[in-house]
C-alpha cells in the first residue's frame, strides 16, 4: 500500500530522510483518524498506550529533540523535564486529539526548517548523558535517523491498539485516506 513517501531527487539525503519521518508521522496521525475522543484516549490492550498518548508522546519528543539539536540545554535529571516526559503519554482533561494534531503538525514544521537550513547534515549538537546512553556529539543525519526509528515504532504501537479499538489496521487507514475501496 503506497504512502506519501516518494523517492528523493537524486542526492538530496535530506529530503528523503524527512519525507521518511514525515510518513512514520502519518501512521501516527491516521492511526487517530476517526475515533471518538473515548475510543482514542482508551488502552485496550495490555499496555497503558492509547493512541491519542502516543501521538502527543511523539510530538513533545520530536520537539524535545529539536530543542536538543538547535542548542537548548537538556537535564535528564530535571524534575520538570521528567514530569513532562511521563505525563506525555495521555492527553490531559483539556486536550483535544485535533490539538495534538495540530501541534504535531507545528513541531514538524520546525523540524524540516531547521533541517534543511543547515549547510550539511554532518552539522553537530551535544546529547547529554542520560540514564539509557552515553552522550556526546552527534549529526543531524543521526538524530533524523534516531526520530525515523522511534517514530515508526511508536506508530506501530499505534496501528496495534487502533486494530484492537475498531479493526482497521494501517492498510485500512491508507487506503480510506486515499479514498480507496477493497473489492469484495
Amino acid at each position: 500500500m503506497p504512502t506519501s513517501v516518494a523517492p528523493e531527487a537524486p542526492g538530496d539525503e535530506r529530503g528523503a530522510l524527512l519525507a521518511y519521518l514525515d510518513a512514520q508521522r502519518g501512521g501516527l496521525r491516521r492511526a487517530v483518524r476517526g475515533l471518538t475522543r473515548e475510543q482514542a484516549t482508551s488502552t485496550p490492550t495490555a499496555s497503558a498506550l492509547s493512541v491519542a498518548g502516543l501521538l502527543k508522546h511523539c510530538a513533545q519528543g520530536e520537539e524535545g529533540w529539536l530543542r536538543t539539536m538547535t542548542g537548548a540545554p537538556l537535564d535528564f535529571g530535571d524534575e520538570a523535564e521528567t514530569a513532562r516526559y511521563e505525563a506525555g503519554f495521555a492527553l490531559t482533561e483539556d486536550e483535544t486529539v485535533e490539538d495534538m494534531l495540530a501541534y504535531y503538525e507545528k513541531v514538524a514544521a520546525r523540524t524540516e526548517e531547521a533541517a534543511r537550513a543547515l549547510p550539511s547534515l554532518d552539522e553537530t549538537f551535544h546529547l547529554p548523558d542520560a540514564p539509557w546512553a552515553a552522550g556526546g556529539p552527534r549529526t543531524w543525519r543521526w538524530a533524523l535517523l534516531h526520530l525515523i526509528e522511534e517514530t515508526a515504532r511508536h506508530a506501530g504501537h499505534a496501528d496495534v491498539i487502533r486494530e484492537t479499538i475498531d479493526g482497521k489496521g494501517a492498510f485500512d487507514l491508507v487506503a480510506e485516506e486515499q479514498g480507496i475501496t477493497w473489492d469484495a
